[in-house]
């Protein structure tokens, strides 16, 4: 391998770290870190495996995201919790990612939520049980994205030891 390949694999390997943390956290774009870092890898070694590694992972990395949307969504349309509340709750997010370190925005995602349910739904027994299950399918789209992101970067990792081993 070539100086510049080297650093494009440091870079990527990097990215994909961000990336896989950036699921979990969601300050950051995830698996599309992780499409960047890959696309950067593959043009710098020009090679077949780069580009399996491209199509393979982006694939993964695109179904990941998908399936999270999906599975969020559809469990949220599922309890009827309108796109208002969730508003309320992605404000409360980005409230609590600054006012509580690590878990704040976790914590004003479902404050938020709770508190624009318990308007709508003038019961807080009900808007608690919504927000329960909001935060669980959020939960659920985080863990299915994340193993995507890890199949994808496992597939980064794969075909960084074929090019070593091939060359």
């Amino acid at each position: 391998m070539t100086a510049e390949e080297i650093i494009a694999t440091i870079v990527t390997a990097v990215l994909l770290v961000v990336g896989c943390l950036g699921v979990i956290v969601p300050i950051l774009p995830g698996s599309l870190l992780i499409v960047v870092g890959l696309l950067v890898w593959a043009f710098t070694v020009q090679a077949v495996e780069g580009w399996t590694v491209l199509v393979v992972g982006s694939v993964l990395a695109v179904a990941g995201m998908a399936a999270s949307a999906v599975l969020t969504g559809t469990r949220l349309k599922r309890r009827q919790i309108p796109n208002r509340s969730l508003l309320f709750a992605a404000v409360g997010a980005v409230v609590g990612l600054f006012v509580i370190p690590v878990v704040g925005i976790f914590v004003g995602f479902f404050v938020g939520l709770l508190l624009s349910e318990t308007a709508r739904q003038r019961d807080l027994r009900t808007a608690l049980e919504s927000s329960w299950v909001a935060l669980k399918a959020a939960g659920l789209g985080i863990v299915v994205e994340f193993a995507c992101a890890l199949a994808a970067s496992t597939v980064f990792v794969l075909g960084v030891l074929t090019l070593v081993v091939t060359a």
